[in-house]
């Protein structure tokens, strides 16, 4: 039990609960194993008669009497008193009433509020944001209620960096930046025109101020992108409109952590606009509250790509303030862990170090001399090291379910809850996962692969297809995931052949299997390996390319 976290974020727009366990070895991804949200909102409650005012004496006795459930909560759940942090921010610093609210909650719980800065709120929700992937390295803001706050963030090896000025946080959060551009628009078009042109100013004099360091910068122009991360809720409903209007319709992907668009689709507020105000049904991941905030969102989104043209990519975030908290009291050697690798770990099989090197040497390290294919860059050490741990995790799901079980698995199956995965990995890893349990899928679960493909280029979704056959293979010659490091069964070799093909020369992947005859078992499963040996070269056939892509295989057991 020591190592559950209990944490309430007062935020403006609502009050979030949560129990984080941080037990080795999955701490790195901080698993949440419960979460609960007061729609209260703080900053309306200052604005109940029209004008600000304290927090009135129900809004009061709700914060408490729902933080006193909390308090029951923790107890069940056995969290150490020691381990319950209640932050709070914006709304709460700037209420009126503020220290009587704190008051009335240390009377009723015994819990002391931490009241974050501005500073500290920026830097905490920075954290948050670096605990959301497996690194960072670009401008970073968190979009609440009441308040916005940037700053950059690099995180590597562990270490979290940010701007020695801190961040810089403005009063346009979507909840307040609402208000204001009401009352703006009250008194005319010129009122509006001076709060935008505020806005940018601001952005600018504030980038400006946080001194980007040179190295970031290089970085960025070398791999010509420039990366902007955001997480705050009014920032996430943003991202779920995006989705709504993505070319892959429905997108198959139900999380918002590590959804990236590029600028232009993030700056299309018209199309986002069009999509909020003409939908007659829910967008999912958008309350009805989110949706009428969504208008503030666009002119905000619109100032900072006017302050901010060297931005190319914008990527989601779940991470903020409770997960910034708590990634802040992380020792390094668990900050600097591979997330992949640690959401992956307890599915492990008995050789999974094994595994993945058969994985890894199943993989052409050059590229062809002809056609210049070659694996994606995407396919990582980490990422081929969580599919060796999670390459046995669906055995006991029964035969005729496999693949499809498998195929959810990142979405709604065992790394759904697991919020530190890009989309792309997920979608990398369920494509990979589908093809090496080899089964059916029913209609409905084959429109979903169709979907899940359209997320990666045509290349990455080749690569799933074939090293997902070579898992096939390996899953055959070593069924229960053990490897002998005495008595070795298999191993693979891949690479590149030049051959006539219609008069021309062509490229050819050639994947060596190497049997040790020595071993009985090895002699035993060759019957079955060749059957699976034929499934991989079928891989190569042009009927099973990816929208014209794919690479000719040859296998040969020896």
């Amino acid at each position: 039990m020591a190592n559950l976290h209990g944490i309430v974020d007062m935020g403006s727009n609502g009050i979030r609960f949560s129990i984080t366990d941080t037990s080795p070895p999955t701490a790195r991804t901080m698993p949440t194993i419960y979460q609960d949200r007061a729609a209260i909102s703080l900053y309306d409650a200052q604005f109940s008669s029209g004008s600000r005012g304290p927090i009135p004496q129900d809004i009061i006795n709700q914060v408490v009497d729902r933080l006193v459930r909390f308090q029951v909560t923790c107890e069940d759940f056995g969290v150490p008193a020691a381990n319950i942090n209640v932050l709070a921010t914006e709304a709460t610093r700037t209420a009126p009433n503020s220290e009587e609210l704190r008051s009335r909650i240390k009377e009723r719980t015994g819990w002391e509020v931490l009241l974050l800065s501005k500073e500290d709120e920026g830097r905490i929700g920075a954290l948050g944001i670096a605990s959301s992937a497996s690194s960072v390295a670009g401008l970073a803001m968190d979009l609440g209620g009441g308040s916005t706050q940037i700053t950059w963030v690099v995180e590597k090896d562990g270490v979290v960096t940010t701007s020695l000025r801190g961040s810089f946080s403005f009063p346009y959060g979507a909840a307040a930046l609402t208000k204001r551009l009401e009352q703006a628009r009250g008194e005319g078009k010129k009122a509006e025109k001076l709060l935008k042109e505020e806005m940018t100013r601001n952005f600018q004099d504030a980038y400006r101020a946080l001194e980007v360091p040179e190295f970031l910068l290089e970085t960025a122009k070398a791999l010509g992108r420039f990366d902007l991360y955001l997480c705050g809720g009014g920032f996430r409903g943003w991202g779920y409109v995006l989705m709504k209007q993505s070319k892959v319709d429905p997108y198959p992907i139900p999380i918002i952590n590590g959804f990236r668009v590029r600028r232009g689709d993030f700056h299309n507020t018209v199309s986002v606009l069009d999509v909020v105000s003409d939908s007659d049904e829910k967008i999912f991941g958008v309350s009805k509250r989110r949706a009428s905030q969504i208008p503030a969102v666009a002119v905000l989104v619109n100032v900072i790509m006017d302050a901010l043209p060297n931005i190319t990519h914008v990527q989601f975030c779940q991470g903020g303030i409770r997960e910034g908290f708590l990634f802040d009291q992380m020792p390094q050697e668990v900050r600097a862990q591979d997330p992949l690798l640690a959401a992956s770990l307890s599915y492990a099989s008995p050789s999974s170090d094994a595994i993945r090197e058969l994985l890894t040497s199943a993989l052409p390290t050059s590229s062809s001399p002809i056609a210049s294919c070659h694996a994606p860059v995407t396919f990582t050490p980490q990422l081929l090291g969580a599919l060796a741990n999670l390459l046995f995790a669906h055995s006991r799901v029964p035969r005729e379910s496999r693949s499809a079980v498998a195929l959810h698995s990142t979405t709604t199956g065992i790394l759904a809850s697991v919020n530190t995965l890009t989309h792309i990995e997920r979608a990398l890893i369920a494509l990979v996962l589908y093809e090496r349990w080899a089964g059916d899928l029913a209609p409905t679960d084959q429109i979903f692969h169709g979907r899940l493909s359209r997320c990666i280029s045509a290349q990455e979704a080749w690569w799933c297809q074939y090293l997902g056959r070579v898992a096939t293979l390996i899953g055959e010659v070593h069924p229960a995931g053990r490897v002998s490091e005495t008595h070795w069964r298999i191993q693979l070799e891949a690479e590149w052949e030049s051959i006539m093909n219609k008069k021309e020369k062509s490229d050819l992947l050639r994947l060596k299997v190497q049997c040790n005859r020595d071993v009985a078992a090895a002699a035993v499963l060759l019957d079955g390996l060749q059957e699976r040996a034929e499934k991989v070269e079928k891989a190569g056939k042009k009927k099973n390319w990816i929208k014209d892509y794919g690479v000719r295989v040859g296998v040969t057991i020896c």
